[in-house]
């Protein structure tokens, strides 16, 4: 390690190194900052142009729906308007039209552009807003003139409104809103509440790729099958909704040739292979974002909620409207005292939890029910003709919701089929997140049911019946029986570089425990110590790997953590690094949430029941310890190599002394450690010999 030679170089690979942990750091303290604070803000940043990238296409389909065709169709006697004779629009109609659509391409591609980093912000959101707001402004223009008696042919029981002129509609409010959500991101960039670059992820990107290219395979498909079957291209267009999305409701629109049943073999498959990536993005999405931003906010609100209820006259805290504990500072070492604030703190992340959960249940709820409910209402109006009840739209949006698709219901009007494929096509993310959420409480709780039933019934577990039985009583008591048991399930992804780094750290730790031998040999014990100390960290790096990928996220003991925190220098029975909770205190922006030593040389104070509780990140366990470790350990490594003989000498937080002594040291890894510690000196005989 002290080779002349290597000196220079060594200390420029130290300064590279420390350079790009300061990078790493202050992303991670964005990371942290946006974590505590999942406010508007993140909504502007993030949510705000996801929404926008998803829907503006979808706004640009219908664009082209409603320039595809005419506004006006003329009934003859005895014909419905789903029937009736298209009369050519005004030119000045179909310039503005066309006007309108090419400027929401150019705010589309402006905006994809900006997100792919080819053009910069500050450029492409004047473009994009601008141009949303123009095009939703003709459109709305256009829409007004076709409303009135001026646009329409005379007597008025012979005229009906096309269904482009309603695909006009619905594409002139998705620009408005569009355009209005980038106003929002665009103000809070400029008011410096986050940067003026997307921070999109890889799978964000992919759901707005595969909404372009889902649109794209629908309208080209329409076009294919209105040529072959002789229909009119959005009579196609409703379709190849109804048939992709699979609700399959029929009709007079079913392929009849046999080139078009023929074609509808490759058509199919491949449109349900594009509706389920986008299904599988959604989903992706909401576990990545919703739930991580959700959960931040009720763990802080139940943080300071639970800290504002301590009664010092009872020695009480609240956890719940039911649930009151013993909470008294006083008269406790610092190791008790600090260990019922992880109790605390473990309690209200299980509470928080349950209760984002169940929030995002009624949410996805409330919005699929809006969407069944109000769907029926549009459907009973636009085909009032044929004289159904509100309970028949109920019936028949139940059935396309669900995909049953019967068919003994369909809608006929203009309005009807235009609103359908907009209102099919929002039903896919609806109850997307729907099911996701059901995921998360209801169906795992039968899941549990199910399985704690049949542990005592036809499936016994290897414990017996009446272990099966007295646990689930446990469960009862507690209010837990429908909690999960813990899986230790480990994810493939990653794992190539899981064993790279496993590979690496076992090299280190042989060589560190080597060196902690020769050094006791020579009779430097603080060497010992420190090579010791470096093969502990690398050991529990190691340790650490395995539970990075196990799911449901692995959580800790008191007494691991205890462990832990030793090892980067936070000792628990010191009362110097802590400080006591504070309800009301805030993360102040730029200040990004830590333990341990300060830039300026201070100790960080820090509390369990505080913003800088490592239970409070925005990773889960593993993860934070990893991370801290790891930093750790190449702190470690610069201070070998450091001219500065204080850094190069300094005490380590855990020696071979404490070890061997059990001062202090998680008993647990006792015996583990003095295995390791045998074999290799085993090993060292060996090679010496």
């Amino acid at each position: 390690m002290n080779d002349p030679g290597l000196h220079e170089s060594a200390n420029e690979a130290a300064q590279d190194v420390e350079k790009n942990d300061h990078q790493e750091d202050d992303q991670a303290e964005h990371e942290e900052q946006e974590f505590l604070d999942p406010s508007r803000w993140w909504f502007a940043s993030t949510a705000c142009p996801l929404i926008a990238g998803t829907f503006g296409p979808m706004a640009n389909a219908f664009s082209i729906c409603a320039l595809v065709e005419t506004w006006r169709v003329y009934l003859p006697s005895a014909s419905d308007e789903g029937h009736g004779e298209r009369i050519e629009d005004p030119k000045w109609l179909i310039a503005v039209n066309s006007i309108s659509l090419v400027l929401a391409l150019t705010a589309n591609m402006s905006l994809l552009l900006n997100m792919a980093r080819r053009l910069s912000f500050a450029i492409a959101q004047p473009i994009t807003i601008l141009a949303w707001y123009l095009a939703s402004a003709l459109l709305i223009a256009l829409v007004v003139f076709a409303s009135t008696p001026a646009f329409r042919i005379q007597p008025m029981q012979e005229h009906a409104l096309s269904q482009a002129y309603y695909y006009g509609i619905m594409a002139a409010a998705l620009y408005f809103i569009v355009a209005s959500l980038m106003v929002f991101t665009a103000f809070g960039a400029w008011r410096g509440h986050y940067s003026k670059d997307f921070q999109l992820t890889p799978s964000q990107r992919t759901l707005m790729l595969q909404t372009i290219g889902f649109m794209v395979y629908l309208l080209l498909g329409a076009l294919v099958f209105s040529k072959v079957e002789g229909w009119q291209y959005l009579d196609a267009v409703f379709w190849a909704d109804f048939t992709l999305l699979t609700v399959g409701i029929g009709g007079e629109f079913v392929p009849k040739t046999h080139t078009g049943r023929s074609l509808l073999f490759p058509y199919a498959i491949g449109g349900l292979i594009m509706v389920g990536l986008v299904i599988g993005s959604v989903r992706s999405l909401i576990l990545e974002h919703g739930k991580q931003k959700m959960s931040a906010r009720f763990v802080e609100v139940k943080r300071q909620k639970v800290l504002s209820s301590i009664d010092h006259n009872t020695r009480t805290i609240k956890l719940g409207p039911f649930e009151k504990i013993e909470f008294s500072q006083k008269g406790l070492s610092e190791v008790k005292r600090r260990e019922q604030e992880f109790n605390v703190m473990r309690r209200v992340h299980e509470l928080s939890e349950r209760k984002r959960r169940y929030t995002a249940l009624a949410i996805s709820t409330v919005a699929a029910l809006l969407l069944w409910l109000l769907g029926a209402v549009v459907f009973m109006h636009a085909e009032r003709p044929q004289g159904l009840s509100y309970f028949a739209w109920l019936y028949f949006a139940y059935t396309s919701l669900l995909t049953i698709g019967y068919g003994d219901l369909v809608v006929l009007s203009n309005s009807g089929k235009a609103f359908f494929v907009f209102w099919s096509l929002l039903a896919v993310p609806t109850l997307t997140i729907l099911i996701s959420n059901m995921g998360d409480t209801i169906i795992r709780a039968f899941k549990n049911f199910t399985i704690w039933i049949g542990s005592f019934t036809v499936l016994p577990g290897e414990e017996g019946l009446a272990s099966a039985v007295k646990t689930g009583m446990k469960r009862i008591q507690t209010g837990k029986i429908l909690k999960e048991k813990y899986l230790d399930r480990k994810s493939a992804s990653g794992a190539s570089e899981k064993r790279s780094l496993d590979r690496v750290a076992e090299h280190i730790k042989e060589g560190e425990l080597d060196e902690a031998k020769d050094d006791e040999e020579n009779g430097d014990h603080l060497e010992r110590d420190i090579h010791f100390y470096h093969f502990i960290l690398v050991k529990e790096i190691r340790q650490m790997l395995s539970d990075i990928n196990v799911s449901p996220p692995r959580q800790y003991t008191y007494s691991e953590w205890t462990y832990y925190l030793r090892l980067i220098g936070q000792d628990e029975n010191d009362a110097s690094g802590h400080r006591r909770p504070e309800d009301q205190f805030k993360h102040s922006e730029g200040n990004a949430p830590d333990i341990g030593t300060a830039d300026n040389g201070g100790e960080i104070n820090w509390s369990w029941l505080g913003i800088r509780s490592p239970l409070m990140g925005n990773t889960n366990e593993p993860e934070w310890l990893l991370q801290r470790l790891t930093a750790r350990l190449e702190t470690e490594m610069r201070n070998m190599i450091s001219p500065n003989a204080k850094k190069r000498q300094k005490k380590p937080p855990i020696s071979m002394t404490d070890v061997k002594k059990d001062k202090g040291v998680k008993s647990g890894k006792i015996d583990q450690l003095h295995s390791d510690a045998h074999t290799a000196e085993v090993r060292h005989r060996d090679h010496t010999s």
